[in-house]
């Protein structure tokens, strides 16, 4: 069965899930990379519908990596999925230090900010946990998502948008004061 592993660009999705592979002893099937590599990606999006074909279901229990995990795994092959949460004020910094045009950056801010990853893996797979990563170490993060996988680690409330709120930071990341 798949353990899903997804979250917006920046929450620590492939480092946590390399260290997951080594502790639970499970490969790991990297979304994106596996586009890229069968030539499914490209400027104009990925070939989702192809991309799911391509991996099927697995032969045991496999760590599946990425954001279109959603769009690809079919949810009878998923035991378990979690969503990786971090604050978009330690996402702003992440997104400056990759070199993220800021179009890009509040792309993927306001994704974070709005729930779509959450989104969408609730809409696919039906239950999800939520792991919330701000300011914790990529261990801390690691044994959290462990837990969930395990089935023993209560998901995280996320409210990004009521933070922003009550910051006052709402313009700063949805530009509206434009």
């Amino acid at each position: 069965m798949f353990h899903v592993i997804t979250g917006s660009p920046g929450t620590g999705k492939h480092t946590i899930s390399g260290m997951l592979a080594a502790a639970l002893r499970m490969p790991v099937l990297d979304i994106t990379r596996a586009a890229v590599e069968a030539g499914l990606a490209g400027p104009e999006g990925t070939d989702t519908d192809e991309l799911a074909r391509m991996i099927g279901r697995p032969s045991g229990d496999t760590l599946l990596v990425g954001h279109l995990a959603p769009h690809v795994a079919a949810p009878e092959t998923v035991a378990s999925a979690i969503v990786l949460r971090r604050s978009p004020y330690e996402l702003e910094a992440v997104y400056r230090r990759r070199g993220y045009a800021r179009p890009k950056a509040l792309a993927n801010l306001g994704a974070e900010i709005l729930d779509v990853v959450a989104g969408e893996a609730a809409a696919a797979f039906g239950r999800i946990t939520q792991v919330d990563v701000t300011g914790d170490t990529p261990e801390g993060s690691s044994r959290k998502v462990a837990g969930a996988v395990r089935g023993h680690y209560p998901s995280d409330r996320v409210d990004w948008l009521g933070v922003i709120h009550r910051n006052g930071d709402v313009p700063r990341f949805f530009e509206l004061d434009k």
